[in-house]
């Protein structure tokens, strides 16, 4: 199974963070505009809508408030298996967004690592912004 992390660093408050990853349905405009053009929310699950006009299901596993970590898997990425997740870990000085992505089969290896990397830049541009 293939992995792909993006570390995403940024002087905005971790709470300020979680905030804005917490709230599933605003990816569009408050955690990765551009990347992201729409969310709709289902029970237990978002519709997403990508600036290339593709759009998959996420059902959502976990939203751990304790532990400031959103847990998702997708359908319609070309995966026969895809989990992800982002969690928040606030540092001295900075918050750290560690977003993982485990999938199959390994092959789409490229594909998912663009996408991430395109969203990554995205979601930093966006938490840089709520910094006090």
């Amino acid at each position: 199974m293939a992995t792909v992390r993006k570390d995403i660093v940024t002087t905005a408050h971790s709470d300020d963070v979680w905030d804005a990853i917490r709230d599933i349905g605003a990816l569009h405009t408050r955690l990765v505009p551009g990347f992201v053009i729409d969310t709709r929310l289902e029970p237990g699950a978002r519709w997403v809508t990508f600036a290339n006009g593709h759009c998959i299901r996420e059902p959502i596993i976990t939203l751990d408030e304790q532990a400031h970590r959103l847990v998702w898997s997708a359908e319609g990425v070309g995966a026969t298996h895809y989990n992800a997740s982002a969690q928040v870990v606030a540092e001295p000085g900075i918050t750290r967004v560690i977003w993982l992505a485990d999938f199959l089969p390994d092959d789409i290896s490229g594909a998912i690592e663009l996408a991430m990397d395109t969203g990554a830049g995205a979601m930093k541009v966006a938490l840089d912004k709520l910094a006090r």
